[in-house]
Order: structure tokens, then C-alpha cells, then sequence
């Protein structure tokens, strides 16, 4: 018996180690799926402007809707919502045209366009009223919808987000001014200078799951190029969307990000009548990655004094 338990084991360690090197798009998704399962969220769907919606949904509170940055999608918030579904019903959407959206040719996906899609995406889920996050390009949206339609958003979470104009160049945005979008990538070595650029210390993960990471990353970047187009080429400025917002609102920013530059969030600060700003050291441009716990005790911190 020992034997043949012995035996066995070692075949599914060989299973495992052949689907590692020879499948490892297999096993990354199992990782994802084990992830979002200790994280207590649950994958769902909908329908929205003609496009399906993967999302993430898990927790028990208030309503909680984090929308990601460009070219992320839904499970860049896994490792921080598993710190806030203790608190609140969290819910991730790939924003259409991202992750495991559709994405359509003949569709815009400019600022508007996909403001639009996401106050369908709340109708959808019976979302009257939500705090909302958002990370990047989703700090972009989450900042002009709340400003927009305010008496929707019972808090706002901005974490660096696009749109600062008047904050200093960042080096990704003179890279862009230069001709070269490290945001669209296109091989090994772009991937490389976008992750190097993204963190100040890259999360440990196996050398495997950067292949199908790659190569999805590769296979998106035309039509990311669209939608960057479309979401940037006018871009509307913070700083006037923001006046008068009187929102209950937390700004998060890393000191070492060189996607957008720190120097937005004293702009905010210096706008935002009812923020609270905080500089998260040694950080860069995704807190609730590379400082998930800290920074989900931040958030459950401001909403404690916020809310009371």
C-alpha cells in the first residue's frame, strides 16, 4: 500500500511539473482561480452594451466597485479584496474592451463611452448607491463619474490616478510624448520595462507565468492601441472635473511611481475640499499589488472616519 501511495504521489508530481513547463497558461489559471477563491470572490457575468462582462464578486456590506487600470483587468484587485469582503460586497468588472471582455471594432471605448458602460454595469447589479475605486485608468473614470453623477457615489478611492494634468511628467508619459507607449506591449523586452516600471519591488511569482502573462499582453496590444487612442487623445483634466466635489474621498499615491507622477496627489489634496491624501512609501503604481494589506487597512481606516 505504501508503495503504490508512494507511486501515485510521485505521478502527480510529474503531472504537475510536465503541465508547469509544457501547459503553464493551465496551472497560471489555476493559481488565478485558487486566488480569487481565498479571497472569497466568485466569478459572474453580465451583459453590457453588447459586450459581456466577466466580474468578481464577494463579501458582505455596502457595495464596493473597483474598476482597473489600462490593460489590467478584474483580478488586479484579488489580493486586496480578500482584506475588504470582511467589510464590504466587493465587486470587479473587466472594463469592456479589457481582460475577458469583449471587444468590439466598431465600438468607442473613449472616457464617455465606457462611463456610460459602467453606470449600466451598477444599473444591472441594482447598484442605486456605491463607493467606488479605481486604479489608473480606472482612477481616471471613477474620478469623472463621481464628479458627473455624485449622488451615486457614497465614497470615492483614487488610487494614481490618470488625469492630473497639471502634475509633473512622469517618465512613462515622456516616454509617450517621445513616440514609444511602454503600455502597449509588443515583446519580452517591453513587458519587462512595463513591469520594471510598474513596481518598486515585482511580486514573486514563477518564471512559467510569464509566458501565457506575454503573450496575452501581446495578442492585446492593437487593440489596446484603440482604446488608448480613444480614451486619451482628449483627455479631460481632473482638475476640473473635481471642483466641487464635496464626496468623502481617500487619494492614494506610491512615492516611487513612474507611471504617474506623485507630484498628482498634492494636486489633488490642494483640490479636493473633503480628501483625505496618502503618500504610501516605497510603493509604486499599484498599491493593492504590491501593498495589499497596508493598503486595504488604509482604505478601511479613512471609511471608519468617513463614515461616522
Amino acid at each position: 500500500m505504501f508503495a503504490w501511495i508512494t507511486g501515485t504521489f510521485a505521478a502527480l508530481v510529474i503531472l504537475f511539473l510536465a503541465a508547469y513547463f509544457i501547459f503553464p497558461g493551465l496551472v497560471f489559471d489555476a493559481a488565478v482561480a485558487m486566488a480569487r477563491r481565498s479571497a472569497g470572490l466568485v466569478l459572474k457575468e453580465v451583459t453590457i452594451d453588447g459586450h459581456r462582462v466577466p466580474y468578481l464578486e464577494g463579501g458582505r456590506g455596502e457595495p464596493l466597485l473597483l474598476v482597473h487600470g489600462f490593460g489590467a483587468n478584474k483580478d488586479h484587485w484579488t489580493s486586496v479584496a480578500r482584506f475588504l469582503t470582511g467589510d464590504f460586497r466587493v465587486i470587479a468588472p473587466d472594463v469592456p474592451g479589457f481582460g475577458d471582455s469583449s471587444r468590439l471594432a466598431e465600438a468607442n471605448y473613449g472616457l464617455d463611452k465606457q462611463i456610460e458602460r459602467l453606470l449600466d454595469f451598477a444599473a444591472k447589479l441594482n447598484l442605486e448607491h456605491f463607493h467606488l475605486g479605481g486604479n489608473s485608468m480606472g482612477g481616471y473614470l471613477a474620478a469623472v463619474l463621481a464628479a458627473r453623477y455624485s449622488l451615486k457615489v457614497s465614497s470615492l478611492w483614487l488610487l494614481a490616478p490618470a488625469g492630473v494634468m497639471s502634475a509633473n511628467p512622469s517618465e512613462l508619459q515622456t516616454l509617450i510624448e517621445e513616440g514609444v507607449n511602454p503600455l502597449l506591449i509588443e515583446d519580452e523586452k517591453a513587458f519587462d520595462r512595463l513591469t520594471d516600471m510598474v513596481f518598486t519591488v515585482k511580486p514573486s511569482m514563477p518564471a512559467q507565468f510569464k509566458r501565457p502573462m506575454l503573450k496575452r499582453a501581446m495578442v492585446e496590444a492593437g487593440f489596446n492601441a484603440k482604446i488608448f487612442e480613444e480614451m486619451f487623445s482628449e483627455a479631460v483634466s481632473l482638475e476640473d472635473e473635481l471642483v466641487g466635489l464635496d464626496t468623502e474621498s481617500l487619494v492614494v499615491w506610491g512615492d516611487s511611481d513612474r507611471v504617474l507622477d506623485p507630484s498628482g496627489l498634492g494636486v489633488l489634496c490642494d483640490l479636493m475640499s473633503n480628501a483625505e491624501c496618502h503618500m504610501m512609501l516605497n510603493t509604486g503604481h499599484v498599491p493593492m499589488i504590491e501593498r495589499s494589506a497596508e493598503t486595504a487597512k488604509d482604505f478601511l481606516s479613512f471609511h471608519g472616519r468617513a463614515m461616522r
